[in-house]
């Protein structure tokens, strides 16, 4: 990519209060899904986990998504400063809020301690709500 044209690209950042399961998986999907010359997404959460959770590591790692490596992470300013657009997952008033940052909330439940079949159903609510997003701004690859 040029230099001076990372500007132009949209960052999407997914936020929950543990960063360790919903906004994970939808960074992933999101990461997947869109072109990355238009747009791409980081997640961070308020009360960051250890770890991402082993059930959502388990449920991704069958659509072929890896987040064994990843690391929840805090909900900076600094961070929230990179962002166009807030998408927090659906946990009401513990979820992160970001001043001045278009928002959207999708009530999506927890994965957390969830049998592998219920998890697979958020999986793929997940993924179905970030294609939405992803087709309806134009992110699209190959669009």
């Amino acid at each position: 990519m040029p230099a001076g044209h990372e500007s132009d690209i949209s960052t999407v950042l997914f936020a929950c209060v543990h960063n360790a399961g919903r906004s994970q998986m939808a960074a992933a999907f999101f990461n997947a899904l869109a072109d990355p010359v238009k747009a791409r997404a980081i997640s961070a959460g308020t009360e960051p986990a250890p770890h991402v959770h082993p059930e959502v590591v388990g449920a991704m790692r069958e659509v072929g998504i890896d987040l064994g490596s990843a690391v929840p992470r805090f909900l900076t300013l600094g961070l929230a400063s990179q962002a166009t657009l807030l998408v927090t997952m659906g946990c009401g008033d513990a979820c992160p809020m970001a001043p001045d940052l278009p928002r959207e909330d999708w009530n999506l439940p927890d994965p957390t301690g969830q049998p592998p079949e219920r998890v697979r159903v958020i999986r793929d609510m997940v993924r179905e709500h970030v294609a939405r997003l992803v087709a309806a701004r134009g992110w699209r690859l190959g669009s």
